[in-house]
């Protein structure tokens, strides 16, 4: 059985910042006028809710997949393997 290597903590924080900042921009680019009427509580709910819920059932998940490589460093482990020098 193949043992896999977990991401990097720095990377998926940082990845996850980067999906973040953007998906809560367009959110309010998009709604900012009707989550305005709400009050605080109930728009931080929705807004938390949308965004919890993309993220790990949607983004994470296929941007983990795209980004094992660069997550992992699995080319590089690789790259560092094969270039092994045996001494006998």
């Amino acid at each position: 059985m193949k043992k896999t290597k977990e991401p990097s903590k720095h990377k998926i924080a940082l990845l996850t910042w980067i999906v973040i900042y953007p998906l809560i921009t367009v959110i309010f680019l998009l709604f900012n006028e009707q989550l305005m009427e709400l009050p605080l509580a109930i728009r931080t709910l929705i807004l938390t809710v949308v965004l919890v819920g993309l993220m790990n059932y949607i983004i994470m998940p296929n941007l983990r997949k795209k980004l094992n490589n660069w997550l992992t460093n699995e080319k590089r482990a690789v790259a560092n393997n094969g270039n092994r020098c045996t001494s006998p």
